[in-house]
C-alpha cells in the first residue's frame, strides 16, 4: 500500500503536464496565468476525487454498519424465538417483549416477527393443569400478545411502530380471553376462521374495520362473551360464513355497518344470545343468506336500517326468538326472500317500516310465530308476494299502514293463522297506503281483519285466485264496505 502515494503524485503531475502541454498552452498566452490555471484545474480535480473518496468510503462503512446491524438483529430474533419455547413463562414472556420490540426496529422484517407471535396463538392450548400438553403461566403469555398486537393496531398508520395494514393468522386460536379495543384493522388480512371463542371476554370494543379482510369463516362461539359494541364496519370485507354461535354472548350493540361487506351467510345461530341492539345499517352489505336460527335469541331491537343492502334471503328461522321490535327500516334493501318460518318466534313489534324495500318474497311461514303487532308501515314497499302462509301463527295485531306499499300479490294462505285483528291489541289501522292482495289464494287456515280500521288508502282483495275460506271481517265492514276495502265482485262471505 506504500506506493499507492507516490504513483498518485506521479499520475497527478502527469496530468498537470499534459494538461498545459495540450490546453491551456495553446488558449493562454502568458505562461504564468497558463500555470495558474492547471493548477486550478488540477485542484477542482482533486477536490473531485476526495468528495468521490470519501462518498465511497462512508458508503463502506455504512455498509459494514448495516451488516453488523442486520448481524445483531438476526441474533435478537433467534434469542427471542428460544425464549419463546422455554418452559418457564416468565422466560417466555420476555420473549415475547423482545419480540414485538424487534419488530419495531426492523422493519424490513417486521411481518416475520408478527408471523411468529401469532404462531404462538396457534399452538395446542390446555387449560386444565391435569391435562397432557398443559403449561402454567400459557394464558397470560397468551393474553400479553393479544394486548401487544392490539397497542401496535391503534397506532395511526404513519407511526413508525404501527402494525396496520399487516397480515395476522389467528386461525383456529383458541379465545378464552383477549382484548382488541379499539384495534384499527385497516388493510391486510386479518384471519380468525376456524377460531374458537370458548371462554372469558373478548373485546372488539371500539374496534374499526375499515379495509383489508378479516374473516371469521367457521368461527365457534361456544362460551364466554364476544363484543363488538360500538364496532364500526365502513370498508373491506369480514366474514363470518358457517360461523357458530352455539352458547355465550356475541354483541354487536351499537356497531355501525357503513360500507364494506360483512357475510354472515350459512351462520347457525343455535344458542346462546347474540344481539345487534341500536346497530346501525347504512351502507354497504350485509349477508345473512342461508343463516339458520335455531335456538337462543338474536336481536335486531331497535336497529337502524337506513341504507345499504341486508339479506336474510333463504335464511331459516326454526327454533329460539329473533327480535326486529322497534327497528326502523327507513332506506336501502331489506331482503327475506324465500326465508322459512317453521319455529321459534321473530318479532316485528312497533318495528317502523317508512322507507326503502323490504322483502318477504317467496318466504314461507309454516309453524312458530311471527309477530308485526303495532308495527308502522308508513313508506317505502314491503313486499309479501308469493309468501306462503300454511301453519304457524302471523300477527299483524294493531299495525298500521299509512302510507308507501304492502304487497300480498301471489300469496297462498292454506294454513295456519294470520291475524290482522284485535287478539290483545287494538285492531290494525288502513290509513293510507296500498295493500295488494292480487292472486293471493285463500284456501286453509285462518285469515283475520276482525276489528281491522279501514279508513283511508287501499287493501285491494279483488283479484285473489281462491277464495275458498275467505278472511274473517267485522259484520258491518262487510254490510257496508268502506271505500277503502276492495272486496271479490261475486263473494258471500
Amino acid at each position: 500500500m506504500w506506493i499507492v502515494a507516490p504513483l498518485a503524485i506521479l499520475a497527478a503531475a502527469g496530468a498537470g503536464w499534459l494538461i498545459y502541454r495540450l490546453v491551456i498552452n495553446h488558449l493562454v498566452a502568458n505562461h504564468s496565468d497558463a500555470i495558474k490555471t492547471t493548477l486550478a484545474i488540477l485542484t477542482l480535480a482533486a477536490a473531485v476525487l476526495a468528495g468521490v473518496y470519501a462518498y465511497r468510503k462512508q458508503r463502506i462503512a455504512e455498509s459494514d454498519a448495516h451488516r453488523a446491524d442486520a448481524n445483531q438483529l438476526a441474533d435478537r430474533y433467534t434469542t427471542a424465538a428460544e425464549q419463546l419455547g422455554h418452559d418457564k413463562a416468565a422466560v417466555r414472556l420476555a420473549g415475547v417483549y423482545a419480540l414485538a420490540r424487534l419488530a419495531d426496529d426492523w422493519e424490513e422484517q417486521r411481518q416475520v416477527c408478527i408471523d411468529v407471535l401469532c404462531a404462538y396463538l396457534r399452538m395446542p392450548y390446555q387449560t386444565d393443569p391435569d391435562a397432557t400438553g398443559y403449561k402454567e403461566g400459557d394464558r397470560e403469555v397468551r393474553h400479553t400478545i393479544i394486548r401487544l398486537i392490539r397497542n401496535h393496531l391503534r397506532l395511526p398508520p404513519l407511526h413508525p411502530h404501527s402494525w396496520q395494514g399487516l397480515h395476522f393468522d389467528f386461525t383456529t386460536v383458541t379465545f378464552d380471553g383477549g382484548d382488541f379495543a379499539g384495534a384499527v384493522f385497516s388493510g391486510g388480512t386479518v384471519d380468525f376462521a376456524g377460531a374458537v371463542f370458548s371462554g372469558g371476554a373478548v373485546s372488539f370494543v371500539g374496534a374499526e374495520f375499515s379495509g383489508g379482510e378479516v374473516g371469521f369463516a367457521g368461527a365457534v362461539f361456544s362460551s364466554g362473551a364476544v363484543s363488538f359494541v360500538g364496532a364500526v364496519f365502513s370498508g373491506g370485507t369480514v366474514d363470518f360464513t358457517d360461523a357458530e354461535f352455539s352458547g355465550g354472548t356475541v354483541d354487536f350493540t351499537g356497531a355501525v355497518f357503513s360500507g364494506g361487506t360483512v357475510f354472515f351467510a350459512g351462520a347457525v345461530f343455535s344458542g346462546g344470545a347474540v344481539g345487534f341492539t341500536g346497530a346501525v345499517f347504512s351502507g354497504g352489505t350485509v349477508f345473512f343468506a342461508g343463516a339458520v336460527f335455531s335456538g337462543g335469541t338474536v336481536g335486531f331491537d331497535g336497529a337502524e336500517f337506513s341504507g345499504g343492502t341486508v339479506g336474510f334471503d333463504r335464511a331459516e328461522f326454526s327454533g329460539g326468538t329473533v327480535f326486529f321490535a322497534g327497528a326502523v327500516f327507513s332506506g336501502g334493501t331489506v331482503g327475506f326472500d324465500g326465508a322459512r318460518f317453521s319455529g321459534g318466534r321473530v318479532e316485528f313489534r312497533a318495528a317502523v317500516f317508512y322507507g326503502g324495500t323490504v322483502f318477504f318474497a317467496g318466504a314461507v311461514f309454516s309453524g312458530g310465530t311471527v309477530d308485526f303487532t303495532d308495527a308502522e308501515f308508513s313508506g317505502g314497499t314491503v313486499f309479501f308476494a308469493g309468501a306462503v302462509f300454511y301453519g304457524g301463527t302471523v300477527f299483524f295485531a294493531g299495525a298500521v299502514f299509512s302510507g308507501g306499499a304492502v304487497s300480498f300479490v301471489g300469496a297462498e294462505f292454506s294454513g295456519g293463522r294470520v291475524s290482522f285483528g284485535r287478539g290483545l291489541f287494538a285492531g290494525a289501522e288502513f290509513s293510507g297506503g296500498t295493500v295488494d292482495f292480487t292472486d293471493a289464494e285463500f284456501s286453509e287456515g285462518t285469515v283475520d281483519f276482525t276489528g281491522a280500521e279501514f279508513t283511508g288508502g287501499s287493501v285491494d282483495l279483488r283479484a285473489v285466485t281462491s277464495w275458498a275460506k275467505p278472511p274473517r271481517f267485522d259484520a258491518e265492514v262487510l254490510d257496508n264496505p268502506p271505500t277503502g276495502l276492495l272486496l271479490p265482485s261475486a263473494t258471500t262471505v
